[in-house]
């Protein structure tokens, strides 16, 4: 953790590790966040941790830095218009990351990269807040929060056995 991650940065950090509840049972900490947040940020009564959380978990952490999330937050493609667009050359630690995937998309945030992948800190990957790797291919969509300055630069990281996400629903 670099001491120049913006404040939604640090706030998802320091969830690392949340996770859903086994079986049909449901996390208080993810559900909390979505009574926080409310349907009319989220686009939708949320009231399951297996419903898909990965942009739950994005609004929460923007939306604890004093920043507004997206219309339909829930919804991970809703990220891929919101704040301004960012190179990616140009990305920092904070950056927002859209990715395609079978059924739907996943949002999250970026932390570093390798040659091959992003490095990204995210809910709902493997059913927890992790950081896993995504393929860049994957990538639809960079964005950083509009009237925010970009603090930093790409993060060059080995890969080193971290593990490789392919699918987040």
């Amino acid at each position: 953790m670099g001491s120049t991650d913006p404040a939604w940065l640090m706030a998802a950090r320091a969830l690392l590790g949340t996770r859903e509840a086994a079986g049909s049972a449901n996390s208080a900490s993810i559900l909390g966040w979505a009574k926080q947040l409310g349907a009319k940020a989220l686009g939708m009564i949320y009231n399951a941790d297996s419903i898909p959380w990965c942009g739950l978990f994005c609004a929460h952490a923007v939306q604890a830095s004093g920043i507004t999330p997206p219309p339909i937050a829930v919804r991970a493609k809703a990220w891929a218009t919101w704040g301004s667009a960012i190179a990616a050359d140009r990305l920092a630690p904070g950056a927002i990351l859209v990715f395609e995937r079978a059924g739907g998309g996943h949002v999250a945030f970026y932390v570093g990269e390798d040659a091959t992948h992003y490095h990204v800190l995210g809910g709902n990957q493997g059913d927890a807040v992790t950081i896993m790797r995504i393929a860049k291919s994957r990538c639809i969509a960079r964005r950083w929060p509009r009237g925010w300055p970009v603090i930093g630069g790409p993060v060059k990281l080995n890969a080193n056995g971290a593990p490789v996400s392919r699918n987040e629903a």
